[in-house]
């Protein structure tokens, strides 16, 4: 079976990539043109350990 490796390389420091990874605001920017939107828990800013979000 083949395997496919897709590597990027992201010239910023890796908690600003992590903090943007668990951004619910940079997520519904990223989805604008779907209408997806947080609807129950965490709905703005950054998603922590144990929490969730629909």
């Amino acid at each position: 079976m083949p395997i496919i490796t897709i590597e990027t390389t992201v010239k910023a420091p890796l908690d600003v990539c992590f903090d943007l990874s668990r951004s619910i605001d940079l997520h519904t920017i990223s989805t604008k043109q779907t209408g997806e939107r947080a609807v129950a828990g965490v709905t703005t800013g950054l998603i922590e350990l144990d929490k969730t979000v629909t």
